[in-house]
């Protein structure tokens, strides 16, 4: 489960697509491009047409606006403890993920609501200053034959909190994390109890619920020709939206917030 969907890895990428990617780079200001690009690269004419329609959301600073108004009410369920010293890839990872996927999910979300017609009418979201994203290396994102077996098992478990009934992407960040495994091991025990109780997935689907109205909000600022896959692009961007996207938000914040980390 490296890859569940079908994508055009960074260094593989050519011509258009790898300018595609260097400019998404460039703009969300981060080291890695996101799995939801590299899997619309792979659908003739979606991400061209994707980034065009969203990159002035980003330039805007309308995703960082509705970051800021999202996490004054953002939902996170209380974890036990998991302060202490670890290496310092474990908090660039989590830094990294809690900007990137933030923004991404509300650019995202807005695309969504475009392509489905869901536009709020009226919004208080107004364009303001972006937030720089954490500039840090980030480890390998390992895959299967890059670890151990048992940290590769612990990686697939991790994916299955709180989403339901099943996981159908599995989450970049344990992946990248799966280099510290004792700490993801120190996740899975912190997130156990959050999941067994309900928090954890109620917490989901609030902050989702909270999320789609934010980027219903922020869609106003798309101005696009409808694209011809129009059906297989909400498709793809829907599923990282209320999956991959829509539950690391929350799950990531409650890590940091876990570490003891400022916010």
């Amino acid at each position: 489960m490296s890859d569940p969907l079908p994508a055009i890895t960074e260094a593989a990428a050519t011509g258009e697509i790898a300018d595609l990617f260097a400019d998404i780079r460039a703009t969300v200001g981060v080291r890695v491009v996101n799995l939801v690009w590299r899997h619309l690269a792979t659908m003739d004419g979606a991400l061209p047409w994707a980034w065009a329609a969203v990159k002035p959301l980003y330039l805007a600073g309308l995703p960082d606006a509705a970051m800021a108004a999202f996490h004054r009410t953002m939902d996170i369920p209380r974890l036990a403890s998991l302060a202490g010293e670890e290496p310092a890839s474990v908090d660039a990872v989590l830094a990294s993920y809690d900007h990137s996927n933030t923004i991404n999910l509300f650019a995202l979300g807005a695309l969504r609501a475009w392509l489905n017609d869901a536009v709020a009418r009226d919004g208080k979201i107004t364009p303001g200053p972006r937030k720089a994203a954490p500039d840090l290396a980030l480890p390998k994102l390992a895959s299967e034959e890059d670890v151990a077996p048992e940290t590769w098992a612990l990686v697939l478990r991790l994916n299955k909190f709180g989403d339901e009934p099943q996981p159908l992407i599995l989450a970049s960040m344990y992946r990248h994390l799966a280099h510290a495994p004792s700490f993801l091991a120190s996740v899975e025990t912190a997130l156990a109890p959050v999941a067994a109780d309900g928090s954890l997935r109620r917490a989901v689907l609030d902050n989702r619920r909270t999320a789609a109205a934010l980027a219903a909000d922020i869609a106003r600022a798309i101005s696009a020709g409808r694209p011809a896959h129009a059906v297989e692009i909400e498709k793809a961007v829907g599923l990282f939206v209320d999956h991959a996207i829509g539950k690391m938000v929350t799950i990531c914040r409650a890590i940091r917030v876990a570490r003891g980390v400022p916010l």
